[in-house]
């Protein structure tokens, strides 16, 4: 079991990156032929509860300016469990395939993922809604299906996220089998103003996954 837990300042605090991005960049270059490569695996995207795909767009369109390739899908507004067979009707079950989402679509893919026999080659959880705000007791039936999850996840949250407080966050990433917790200070229930920091480490893990 592998864990990685990292505190983040927003990311306009941050000083400016170089290209690549990070240590591992969006896309491979190819010092031979100097070509970029578009990372080969796909990511389909879920909305938080009160979203649509429409409302991932801006994650979508920044993945793919790092080419990336990613897709929002719709998900029916019902309890996640009770979304995972539409998931599955717009989600291929291939193993370039990395399912997530923003909170609720998030907690949908991570079902899913849990499966037995879930071919998925990663696991990207924005906001993941660890319980209800001020109910944190619901934690352990919101990740009661973590431990079957076996692709490397990324999850990135806000450090003020009343839907995942954030020492039962911490204490809950071990029974993840191999996972990155990545959290931002002062931030609530969205990832918006830190995105392209958010975009730019969501290319990097599928840049990863795409090299295993």
């Amino acid at each position: 079991m592998w864990a990685s837990i990292r505190s983040l300042k927003p990311a306009r605090q941050q000083e400016p990156r170089p290209w690549p991005v990070g240590p591992i960049g969006a896309s491979r270059w190819d010092h031979r032929r100097f070509t970029l490569r578009t990372v080969s695996v796909r990511l389909f995207l879920g909305h938080g509860a009160s979203g649509t795909a429409a409302s991932m767009a801006v994650f979508v369109d920044g993945l793919r300016a790092r080419d990336v390739d990613a897709t929002a899908i719709d998900l029916p507004r019902r309890r996640a469990e009770d979304a995972v067979p539409a998931f599955h009707a717009v989600v291929p079950a291939a193993p370039d395939v990395v399912p997530g989402g923003q909170s609720y679509g998030g907690r949908v893919a991570s079902l899913a993922a849990a499966e037995d026999g879930a071919p998925y080659a990663g696991l990207v959880l924005f906001s993941y809604p660890l319980h209800p705000p001020g109910k944190p007791e619901r934690t352990a039936a919101r990740i009661a299906h973590w431990p079957a999850i076996r692709c490397p996840v990324l999850l990135l949250s806000g450090e003020s996220d009343p839907f995942a407080q954030l020492d039962l966050l911490r204490a809950a990433i071990p029974t993840l089998r191999d996972a990155e917790l990545v959290t931002y200070p002062r931030l609530g229930h969205t990832l918006r103003p830190v995105l392209e920091d958010v975009l730019d480490r969501t290319a990097a893990f599928a840049r990863s996954l795409a090299e295993r």
